[in-house]
């Protein structure tokens, strides 16, 4: 459905790309975790997605059109909630009526409940709220259009604790809509147990590109202080209790999955993390 080609990208000839020569290809529906070190490119891919930035070179297309174009059979079905988000002076009702008639799957009814899991009354001046309830109302609305390609540029950003506990609700509500739903965080803490895929970037490539279910076969995560089981990890680092570690999944047991030590195992070693997959194939 989704497919990145060989893309580079910078902001002036004077600076260096943010990325170069990128490709990536997302087929099936599912929640995509877009992971990346500061500067590594996580929100120009996603406005190169949506044809909001053009690349030096190479292409995008959703569903075999050219995102740059910006068509309105491909933008009618897809969706950015940016990281910072700025509203006019109209009610929350006009607003939705003007915008949501751009999208042909719009429910004024799950708007509605989405604003109601989030305790937002729909009787309001959206240009008055504050940050987080922006957050919210963004999130309430772009749920509600159900496109099947959804982009979250740091959704939980400005998000209290029962706005994230929401927020993950209705994101695994919509995991069998067959939906793709990229979104691109720091905070992996916030949605790690609603991810299906998890997409890291870093020096304008891919690190790491693998299915939830796909690493929990392969990899075990633990907190421990035993030191046999540390001398036995492909990678640790130290923990409150102990250490946090890797192990080979050789006895078939899932385990949680520990986003922060995955993310700088694939900085700190690629080569080793990357043969391990390449291995099991």
């Amino acid at each position: 459905m989704l497919k990145v080609n060989d893309i580079t990208f910078s902001y002036s000839r004077r600076r260096k790309p943010v990325l170069e020569n990128f490709s990536l290809s997302i087929s099936e529906g599912g929640v995509y975790g877009l992971l990346g070190s500061n500067g590594a490119g996580k929100s120009t891919l996603l406005y190169l997605i949506t044809g909001l930035l053009t690349p030096d070179s190479g292409s995008v297309s959703y569903n075999g059109l050219n995102t740059r174009r910006r068509l309105p059979e491909s933008m009618a079905d897809l969706f950015i909630v940016p990281e910072e988000i700025d509203f006019p002076s109209m009610s929350l009702m006009k607003y939705a009526e003007i915008n949501g008639a751009f999208y042909p799957n719009f429910s004024m009814e799950q708007l509605l409940d989405n604003l109601a899991l989030f305790e937002i009354t729909p009787q309001m001046n959206i240009g008055r709220l504050s940050m987080g309830q922006k957050k919210k109302v963004a999130l309430s609305f772009a749920m509600a259009c159900n496109t099947r390609l959804l982009l979250l540029d740091e959704p939980t950003n400005g998000l209290d604790i029962p706005g994230k506990a929401a927020f993950r609700r209705f994101i695994a509500a919509s995991e069998s809509t067959g939906r793709i739903i990229i979104i691109s965080t720091h905070q992996v803490r916030d949605v790690a147990q609603i991810l299906d895929h998890v997409l890291i970037i870093d020096n304008r490539r891919v690190l790491f590109d693998h299915s939830t279910r796909e690493i929990q076969s392969r990899l075990k995560f633990l907190d421990t202080v035993n030191p046999a089981l540390i001398d036995r990890a492909i990678y640790a680092t130290s923990s409150p209790i102990g250490s946090s570690i890797i192990l080979p999944n050789t006895d078939g047991e899932d385990t949680e999955i520990n986003l922060e030590l995955l993310f700088n195992f694939a900085h700190e070693e690629p080569e080793t993390l990357s043969g391990i997959f390449d291995k099991s194939r």
